[in-house]
C-alpha cells in the first residue's frame, strides 16, 4: 500500500453502518466535507 500524503486523495473504502447498510467512501465524492468517526467502544 502506498503512503498517503497531506492533499492526496484518501483510498476508497467500504464498511457497515450502525444499522448495517454499507457506507463507501467514494459515494461520498463531490461533498464538501466528510467525517468518520471510528469508535472501538462499540461491538
Amino acid at each position: 500500500m502506498a503512503k498517503i500524503e497531506i492533499d492526496m486523495a484518501a483510498p476508497d473504502f467500504e464498511l457497515a453502518e450502525f444499522g448495517g447498510a454499507p457506507f463507501r467512501l467514494s459515494d461520498q465524492r463531490g461533498k464538501s466535507n466528510v467525517l468518520l468517526v471510528f469508535n472501538r467502544g462499540f461491538t
